[in-house]
């Protein structure tokens, strides 16, 4: 068993998607002791989750622990994608102050904005970490002009603008309060911690009060709850009561287990006391927002305010002729079990049974990658299913129809300037801000209904030509958007369907892809009706993708014509044309 320290703090890593936490906490682990020197560690090794790997972002908050000058230092990687704000929100609750990451080229993003205005009002005074410093084009100096201006528009206090700068490169692993400094350790960013992040206040003797921040499961031990001792102390097998919510009738329960983090390892103590991150196993009926009180005077604690969702997406059954082929979880009640599992850890998605067919279910999220998160982890685990096209959530106040709107950035080529500004014209954006660097690079700014950025990314990378930056955060519910002349949010392309079943042939591939884009490759099963690809005029148009090619006697000019397939448009839905109203519902997918 590992006895408790009492000299700690509590720290969270806030930041931009990309902006280096992962990267910056990879040598903070380093430096610490916490690795043997041979010891053998993969590049960012908080992200273990396999799609965090695959898309090298963080999705999910991680605690780890290390130790400096015999303090420990609690510290929690959290998301840098605004999508996953409920992450970033509950885990600021469980922290005294946070480092907010900034790059020393890119500056402030939106991202960064959001982060910061929930850091902020919170009460924290950030230490900010510009990062990067060792890049060619880097100018720390200006990014921090950029930060105070970001603070003053968050309306901080006057002790928050006056905020502590280290430089770092998270990098090659060396951080200073002189931004002119190329080589070095870490140890003025752990000084910085110490200095500046405060000591919780020691209230161990006070009646216990814990608020559940996280959950995690396993099959050995069962659910585990993660949160902050917020007062008092708590033991293995101590008699508890459990509330959600202040006016909740307290019920009993029993702690069995308590670790708390060492390292990435977490280790068993006796009895942690107020301010110690811990997890607690033996209570199966905790919930994020749940508070773990003394029995003699339960005092729980508000449940968890997260922001609403702003997009909705159907889930379904798949009943296309090829249902049941490629998972093994097919029914209703197995994908209702899995969303009602889902809810419990992911307090940012709301599931609500459709009102007009009970075996359909809307699946609300902060947006697009939010969702597409949730629909890769059910494929990946067996789930098959069937899932609409996103729509963002409406709102009427004061009898008016009400839609979200987002910030958005996109860091582009000049070059590509005019066609970008064009297209999130048609989109509704409405441009705030242009800032051209001496890089031949463009900066615009944009405030735009969410309807328009729905499947924007995709285009913006083609027109690109995977060059550009593009980013952008949730701002306010604003009156509904009219102006355009395009229905935003809403495909201008008609389609391919396919007029019979069987498998596709390579030689009528070849001959379709002039016609669009397609989505299905040599081989693949189609049937009649399904839509295999993209027209590229706004007219639907019925093809055959399983002829093939007809072998005579007599050779031809183009006999000897080597067939080259163009790289398919890659999806997971493949949707079905019904009643001949294709037209209508079809234009409507997501560009």
């Amino acid at each position: 068993m590992l006895k408790t320290k009492r000299s700690f703090r509590n720290i969270a890593i806030i930041a931009h998607v990309d902006h280096g936490k992962t990267t910056l906490i990879d040598h903070l682990l380093r430096q610490s002791g916490t690795f043997r020197k041979n010891q053998n560690i993969n590049a960012r090794i908080m992200d273990s989750n396999e799609i965090e790997k695959e898309r090298g972002i963080t999705i999910f908050s991680k605690n780890c622990s290390i130790e400096y000058n015999g303090t420990r230092i609690n510290i929690i990687d959290t998301p840098g994608h605004a999508d996953f704000g409920g992450e970033v929100e509950r885990i600021l609750s469980m922290v005294d102050n946070v480092l907010l990451l900034i790059d020393a080229v890119e500056g402030p993003m939106p991202q960064t904005r959001f982060v910061t205005r929930k850091a902020l009002k919170l009460g924290f005074k950030p230490i900010v970490v510009v990062n990067k410093i060792d890049r060619s084009n880097a100018r720390p100096e200006w990014v921090v002009d950029a930060t105070f201006d970001l603070f003053d528009k968050l309306c901080a206090t006057e002790e928050q603008l006056d905020f502590p700068v280290i430089y770092t490169s998270a990098l090659h692993g060396y951080a200073n309060e002189n931004s002119k400094a190329r080589q070095g350790n870490m140890i003025p960013l752990f000084e910085a911690i110490l200095k500046y992040v405060p000591v919780h206040k020691d209230n161990s003797n006070n009646p216990l009060q814990l608020q559940i921040i996280s959950l995690e499961y396993s099959s050995y031990l069962g659910k585990i709850g993660i949160g902050r001792i917020l007062s008092g102390r708590i033991k293995s097998l101590q008699d508890v009561v459990i509330m959600n919510g202040p006016d909740d009738k307290p019920n009993k329960a029993k702690i069995n287990q308590i670790r708390v983090f060492k390292g990435l390892d977490r280790v068993l103590v006796n009895e942690a006391l107020s301010g110690d991150i811990v997890l607690i196993t033996g209570i199966e009926e905790i919930c994020i927002g749940s508070t773990i009180c003394d029995p003699s005077k339960p005092n729980g604690l508000p449940m968890l305010n997260i922001d609403e969702p702003t997009l909705t997406i159907n889930f379904m059954v798949n009943n296309s002729p090829l249902a049941g082929r490629e998972g093994k979880f097919i029914t209703t009640r197995q994908i209702k079990n899995r969303l009602d599992h889902e809810i419990k850890n992911n307090i940012g998605l709301r599931v609500t049974q459709n009102k007009h067919d009970d075996s359909i279910y809307e699946v609300s999220g902060r947006g697009e990658l939010h969702l597409t998160i949730l629909i890769e982890n059910m494929r990946r685990e067996g789930y098959e299913l069937s899932v609409s096209r996103p729509r963002v959530i409406f709102k009427t106040l004061n009898g008016e129809l009400y839609e979200p709107y987002e910030n958005l950035f996109v860091d582009i080529e000049e070059i590509n300037q005019g066609i970008i500004m064009q297209k999130l014209n048609y989109r509704g954006g409405d441009l705030k801000n242009i800032e051209i660097n001496e890089k031949e690079r463009v900066r615009l700014e944009y405030r735009i209904p969410s309807r328009g950025l729905i499947g924007f990314q995709n285009e913006f990378i083609t027109l690109t030509r995977g060059t550009g930056l593009i980013s952008h955060v949730f701002e306010e519910y604003a009156p509904f958007y009219n102006k355009s002349k395009y229905d935003l949010g809403k495909r201008r392309n008609g389609v391919l369907i396919s007029q019979y079943s069987g498998k596709a042939v390579a030689y009528s591939l070849w001959k379709l892809q002039d016609r669009g884009r397609l989505f299905i490759n040599h081989n693949d099963l189609v049937y009649e009706g399904m839509i295999i690809g993209i027209h590229s005029r706004d007219n639907d148009l019925l093809v055959n993708p399983i002829k093939e090619k007809q072998l005579t006697n007599i050779r031809s000019s183009g006999s000897d014509e080597a067939i080259q397939l163009i790289n398919i448009i890659k999806i997971i839905l493949i949707y079905k044309y019904m009643n001949g109203d294709v037209a209508e519902w079809l234009k409507a997918l997501p560009c």
